[in-house]
């Protein structure tokens, strides 16, 4: 396995969305969960997700971006029924790891989010996608065909819960994060080194000094939830850091809460921002 980033001469040049598999080189993955920090990160969101699932009766969740396993390992905890997916080797055999430590086997399987269905089967009561994966992806046909396949993942009527950072914040006024939900490890540098309309280029810095990128795109808020609703989702509510977006007009991550199910007629609620 490769075990060093490599973008080339130029690396604001790499904008491909397979890029990311070899992003994540062992040494980047084994220093991973510094930057999340568990205890940390169960504490910052809360019982959000839990709650989330549970309101809706959902039993079976695909997490499709399964990264270390914290989601995944935290919902079998809670008695879901959980199946794991990533692109990333690396991603996968860490999370399975992590699940042993804690006495749990992981279902995992390494899947490509654009023909998820070849390497996933059944239907899901909720397919989570969390931890600002969706950005690997760099162009708008790949971002419909993931979405397609999520939707077709789910049992008629299940709900997609997709999260992102806050690029509008980024793109309009600069980087201003406080790391204070997403990223909670302590003296862990995750900041932007390069953005504009087509890229986010994160660096991180570890406390052994090591540092690691990540090229990703800068999805606006209003443009991930017109897609969600494009595909064939009838409902998306946005939530900003775990808070409805009216409560907090400048979170670091949106949340967005896909519903499958068709609506015939829902009244409005001013409290929420739904399509």
């Amino acid at each position: 396995m490769l075990n060093k980033q490599d973008y080339g001469s130029d690396p604001t040049n790499v904008r491909e969305t397979d890029k990311y598999v070899t992003e994540y080189v062992r040494d980047f993955v084994n220093k991973w969960d510094q930057l999340i920090d568990w205890d940390a990160r169960a504490t910052s969101e809360g019982s959000f997700f839990i709650d989330e699932l549970k309101r809706r009766g959902a039993k079976k969740i695909l997490d499709v971006a399964t990264g270390t396993g914290f989601h995944s390992i935290r919902l079998v905890e809670e008695g879901f029924e959980v199946h794991s997916a990533d692109g990333s080797p690396e991603m996968l055999a860490k999370a399975f790891e992590n699940g042993r430590r804690r006495n749990h086997i992981l279902r995992t399987v390494q899947a490509d989010w654009r023909w998820l269905n070849r390497d996933i089967h059944g239907k899901y009561d909720a397919v989570i996608c969390l931890g600002n994966s969706f950005t690997h992806l760099f162009n708008e046909r790949d971002r419909r065909k993931t979405l397609a396949e999520f939707y077709a993942a789910l049992r008629h009527d299940g709900i997609l819960i997709l999260d992102q950072r806050n690029y509008d914040g980024i793109l309009d006024s600069g980087f201003s994060s406080k790391h204070a939900y997403y990223y909670c490890g302590d003296q862990v540098k995750a900041e932007p080194e390069h953005v504009d309309d087509g890229l986010a280029r994160f660096r991180y810095e570890f406390p052994d000094k090591s540092v690691y990128h990540l090229n990703m795109f800068p999805l606006r808020k209003n443009y991930v939830r017109r897609l969600m609703t494009e595909v064939g989702f009838q409902n998306v509510t946005t939530y900003g850091d775990f808070q409805e977006t009216h409560k907090h007009e400048d979170p670091d991550f949106y949340i967005h809460i896909a519903e499958k199910g068709y609506i015939e007629e829902e009244e409005s609620n001013p409290e929420k921002e739904s399509s």
